[in-house]
């Protein structure tokens, strides 16, 4: 139980945080995967959908990552900023 505690546990309140409400930065990544599927936008549209959604998530994952409340948040920002990595077709246009 000291590894869940350890994991878990708020360091400023004291409490068990799993995962809180979105955010701005993350409901703006959500909009621009959902904008990305429905409306499926071309050429330029698509590179600017795919990059306000790219750094967005950047944002949002950096943040966690240094400013997270417990080594679970902090591991969830680290494991977006990977996946955005691996991911990101943005990538294969440099």
């Amino acid at each position: 139980m000291a590894i869940f505690e350890w994991w878990f546990r708020n360091r400023k309140t004291g409490e068990i945080t799993v995962g809180q409400p979105p955010n701005a930065l993350l409901a703006v990544f959500g909009v621009t995967r959902l904008a990305s599927r429905v409306l499926r936008p071309s050429g330029n549209g698509a590179v600017a959908v795919e990059i306000v959604g790219a750094a967005a998530l950047a944002m949002w994952g950096a943040d966690e990552l240094v400013r997270g409340v417990n080594p679970w948040r902090r591991a969830v920002g680290a494991g977006a900023l990977l996946w955005l990595f691996r991911t990101s077709p943005l990538r294969a246009r440099a």
